[in-house]
């Protein structure tokens, strides 16, 4: 056995573990311990990814052409298992090129929503914050938690945003905009609640606790280009995130969503002050 297929034996075998214990325990997703729901939440992302090319494999010889397609197009086709440690790097930038392409849509959209916001004092300490990162300052989370209830109500709140908004949004959450909007809505709520159900469990866990792969891959899903970041600036901006998160309520999920975009653009920036 190769040693990308024995990594993908592994993952199922421990997998089919989680699954068992949840049965037997009568345990929800958002009950397991931090690494447990981590795995089930990447695993279900890799067999969503597989499905497409295992429907390409179905038909007499096809299999021969979807080998051939997968070498020429490994991060379209092939899971992380089989990715060189080199391709996991690549492909991660890649991705997070995209979607960091929309980061400065989603801070010009989330002007035009607050500029609706019917509280003034509240609507100016939010645009304030929206134009420091503008001009290349990273927020503190201080001033992100002080404007936390505006977005649990209209406009800012999830079941509010505009069409446009969702679109942009779903490309930071690596979620397709060519979808209804109340679909595109729904989505991003389901998306962004793991991501808050994966930081209380981290907030049990401890963020020191995380190796550094581990530490890269929760800030990457996050928002953060961490590829070129060391432990400990991953640590550090871990941790901010999760002070955020634990403060918040679930109502005020769209500023969760929305920090993934005012925590990350001027990250790097900041970090060499």
């Amino acid at each position: 056995m190769s040693p990308s297929f024995h990594l993908l034996y592994l993952d199922f075998k421990e997998i089919c573990g989680i699954k068992r214990k949840m049965a037997d325990q009568g345990l929800k997703y958002n009950q397991l311990p931090y690494r447990e729901m981590e795995k089930l939440r990447q695993f279900r992302r890799d067999v969503i990814k597989v499905i497409p090319v295992v429907l390409l494999s179905i038909p007499p010889f096809a299999n021969y052409m979807v080998f051939i397609l997968m070498y020429f197009f490994p991060r379209h086709l092939l899971i992380r298992h089989f990715w060189t440690r080199k391709q996991q790097q690549e492909f991660m930038e890649i991705y997070h090129s995209f979607r960091a392409q929309v980061y400065p849509d989603a801070v010009r959209s989330l002007v035009k929503a607050a500029s609706r916001v019917p509280d003034k004092r509240l609507k100016g300490q939010l645009l304030q914050l929206i134009s420091k990162v503008q001009e290349g300052i990273h927020p503190e989370i201080s001033q992100l938690h002080v404007v936390a209830k505006l977005f649990s109500g209209p406009p800012l709140e999830m079941r509010l945003i505009n069409a446009y908004q969702t679109k942009i949004l779903s490309q930071v959450m690596f979620l397709t905009p060519h979808m209804p909007t109340f679909i595109m809505r729904h989505r991003l709520w389901s998306h962004i609640m793991e991501i808050r159900h994966l930081d209380q469990a981290l907030n049990v866990l401890g963020v020191h606790h995380l190796l550094e792969d581990e530490l890269k891959i929760a800030c990457y899903i996050r928002g953060l280009n961490s590829m070129h970041l060391n432990a400990t600036q991953c640590k550090e901006w871990l941790t901010k995130w999760v002070q955020l998160s634990k403060k918040l309520k679930d109502s005020e999920a769209s500023l969760l969503l929305h920090s993934m975009v005012l925590l990350s653009t001027n990250y790097q920036y900041s970090n060499n002050t």
